[in-house]
């Protein structure tokens, strides 16, 4: 039998009580009043064996719907995307697994060449001039660039667009209360920002504007109009973007942005029940002393060869409290790691081809919808997601299409109270064209 871990002996426990100075383990407890000692038996099912216990917590794990045995078309921020299996290889060698800060640059050059790489394709991806060494995920990575557009600018209000994923404004307005800045939300027309309305709440109070590329319900934003609106009024361009889809889109840094942030989850990250993911940031050149968190940098030891070490350290435990630009004291170097293999395993074009199917497959997937008379709600260009009203109730349908092995997309009703039983539906390279014409089928009611 295979122990993962060691029980302990009834001879295990004289040995240790011995060594104590006890005859007992209750003589452990002689300074608790007898009177307030519990006597009696706790309700719980009595100790099983081992072989037992796993047969039946796997048993309980079986009755969850995965993305491993179900087809998955939900999305709304974190996604079922293909994983190379070079990825685990990478992560399970103990010195990467058990690594934490690199403090010490002379036996800590494989963990910060890989956090550099991680920048640098990041970097290469958003097309901006410095990344960090990630965060926790994109919704404080927007948070702490909402925050940085404040700071810099010395304004105190904080323009988002509607089409941003509702639980990332949900962090930026947490964030804000702390720091007495003021968030304005942007109202949407047809899924994309409203441009009228965005000219009309841009002030010169405003420090920053937020919206997201590809946004929450998978429309492409106008980047170049919004940051020539923006920097007009001399505001700050922020942008969150999910980076899988700058395999095929106008990097944002080519388009004005000023702050690109995300979530690396695309890359080589599970979707683990919404976490631990892997945020990031990137600047252009002029705020790379103002990125918090961590950045590593490239330089050559006194021989001349070349080298890594943590750089432009500007968090609290390294400078002074009041000239610290954020308190994150952890990244998700792990997690950052993956995604590095992940990009580095698929390659350019990898990378590329990836985006265009997610590209092509929900562009398919709408248009087989429409053929079962569905209608495809805030259309227009989009990435990997897209809107559809559903014929009979949310429930009803995702409690069809999990009788059929799909889990369904996510309920827009939750965060758009206008938009109730619309699904917003999630199309990644790994669907296939039998699944996606079954969820047509199903969501539209015809059956074979």
């Amino acid at each position: 039998m295979k122990h993962r871990y060691l029980p302990m002996t009834e001879e295990d426990q004289k040995e240790m009580l011995a060594a104590i100075g006890v005859e007992s383990a209750d003589e452990l407890f002689h300074d608790i009043p007898e009177q307030v000692r519990f006597r009696g038996d706790y309700k719980i099912k009595p100790a099983k064996s081992e072989p037992e216990l796993l047969k039946e917590l796997s048993a309980m794990a079986a009755r969850n719907a995965d993305a491993k045995s179900y087809t998955s078309f939900l999305g709304a921020g974190v996604y079922d995307h293909y994983m190379p299996v070079i990825v685990d290889h990478v992560l399970s060698r103990s010195e990467f697994y058990t690594a934490y800060t690199p403090y010490q640059p002379e036996i800590s050059q494989g963990e910060l060449q890989a956090i550099f790489e991680f920048q640098t394709m990041i970097c290469e991806l958003t097309g901006m001039d410095v990344a960090n060494s990630s965060m926790y995920d994109g919704g404080t990575a927007l948070a702490e660039a909402a925050m940085l557009s404040a700071g810099q600018t010395k304004r105190k209000k904080i323009l988002i667009s509607a089409s941003v994923h509702p639980e990332s404004r949900d962090v930026v307005k947490t964030y804000a209360k702390g720091q007495n800045v003021e968030i304005v939300e942007i109202p949407h027309k047809a899924g994309v920002t409203d441009l009228e309305q965005l000219e009309s709440l841009l002030t010169e109070e405003a420090a920053g504007v937020i919206v997201q590329y590809p946004n929450f319900f998978g429309r492409i934003e106008p980047l170049k109009e919004i940051g020539e609106l923006v920097h007009s009024h001399k505001a700050m361009f922020i942008v969150s973007s999910n980076p899988l889809s700058l395999g095929v889109l106008t990097p944002p840094g080519s388009l004005g942005a000023d702050i690109v942030v995300g979530d690396a989850q695309p890359f080589g990250i599970p979707a683990a029940f919404g976490g631990p993911h892997c945020g990031y940031f990137a600047v252009k050149k002029k705020l790379m002393r103002k990125v918090p968190g961590r950045l590593v940098g490239q330089t050559v030891d006194e021989d001349g060869k070349r080298g890594f070490v943590l750089t432009l350290q500007a968090r609290e435990q390294h400078i002074r409290r009041d000239k610290a630009t954020s308190n994150i004291c952890s990244n998700q170097a792990l997690n950052a790691l993956a995604a590095s293999v992940a990009m580095t395993a698929l390659g350019k074009k990898g990378v590329r081809e990836m985006a265009v199917q997610n590209l092509q497959k929900a562009n398919y997937t709408k248009k087989v919808l429409k053929e079962q008379g569905l209608e495809i709600v805030l259309d227009g260009p989009c990435f990997n997601e897209f809107v559809v009203k559903l014929p009979e109730s949310f429930e009803k349908t995702n409690q069809k299409l999990l009788e059929k092995g799909i889990i369904g997309g996510f309920h827009l009703g939750n965060a758009y109270p206008e938009l109730a039983d619309h699904m917003l539906v999630a199309v990644t390279e790994l669907r296939t064209k039998e699944e996606m014409d079954l969820f047509a089928r199903e969501v539209g009611g015809q059956h074979e």
